[in-house]
């Protein structure tokens, strides 16, 4: 029975949008055309003419396995690797190479592209979000996707824009699927956005959602509760003062919200206006 040519369109077109779905969550290899319980399958009876492995004898005693992290380096060495990697940068060129080829974080292997700015470097204004999604990590460049076109628009109604920001992550690798990172990768990437962020000695930090506000503030509390709350910002140098406000991404999803992100911004915008001329530092 042949299906109307309309028909067989709508379904090539919901099976393109099930495929950019997959894609986006991280999911790109397929074993089976349907899942498997395979808890929940019997034993499978052994090949005829295959000989079962023989059991260890009583006397041999069954070595136990050696742990999958044994030959790794602890969470907080990696950590003190990322430290001093860190350090050993004296530029945003330098910083970048180190990072490039810092294998501590396992969110590397699984990435396309380093993410690790755009804007302007030793702009007064840096921003600081959490991590890159799937246009940044095809791109190289943070806040490209839709949340980036909103943050686009939101610093072109405080007259900035890229040219007069400079924009960084805390993490520069895409996790798969999108998914939050974890405590240990936020660890491990920590050292580089806070000699990032000294390198670059904006004036004001702009932390972008609440991880970003967590990781470099040290807060505890929600965004919603943080944002627009000014905080002072320790480089080890000099201390710059530091904005919590909502991502964008969380203004796609609570499009209400945006009342409150304006507020930050124009709060921002005073800042900026009353300290421009002044020296740093």
């Amino acid at each position: 029975m042949s299906h109307p040519p309309a028909e067989i369109g709508a379904r090539e077109a919901a099976l393109e949008a099930l495929l950019a779905f997959y894609v986006d969550a991280g999911v790109d290899l397929a074993l089976d055309e349907a899942p498997h319980d395979r808890f929940a399958e019997p034993d499978r009876p052994q090949p005829r003419g295959e000989q079962a492995r023989p059991a260890p004898a009583p006397s041999e005693p069954r070595q136990p396995a050696a742990p999958a992290f044994a030959a790794a380096a602890s969470a907080d060495e990696t950590a003190l690797a990322a430290r001093a990697t860190a350090r050993g940068a004296t530029s945003l060129d330098e910083l970048r190479e180190a990072l490039a080829a810092f294998d501590g974080c396992a969110l590397k292997a699984t990435a396309k592209n380093l993410v690790f700015a755009d804007g302007t470097p030793g702009a007064r204004v840096m921003l600081v979000g959490e991590a890159p999604g799937r246009e940044e990590d095809i791109q190289g460049k943070p806040f490209v996707g839709r949340s980036g076109q909103l943050l686009d628009r939101m610093l072109s109604a405080i007259g900035l824009d890229r040219g007069s920001v400079y924009i960084a992550n805390i993490v520069p690798w895409r996790p798969p699927g999108n998914r939050t990172p974890t405590p240990q990768e936020a660890a491990i990437c920590r050292p580089f956005i806070e000699r990032q962020i000294e390198l670059c000695d904006p004036d004001v930090l702009v932390c972008l959602g609440g991880p970003s506000a967590q990781a470099l503030l040290g807060v505890r509390e929600g965004i919603l509760r943080t944002r627009g709350k000014w905080f002072d910002y320790e480089t080890g140098r000099r201390t710059i003062r530091a904005l919590a406000t909502l991502h964008p991404a969380y203004l796609l999803r609570q499009p209400a919200q945006k009342r409150l992100a304006w507020r930050d911004l124009r709060a921002l915008r005073k800042v900026l206006d009353e300290t421009a001329g002044a020296p740093r530092g």
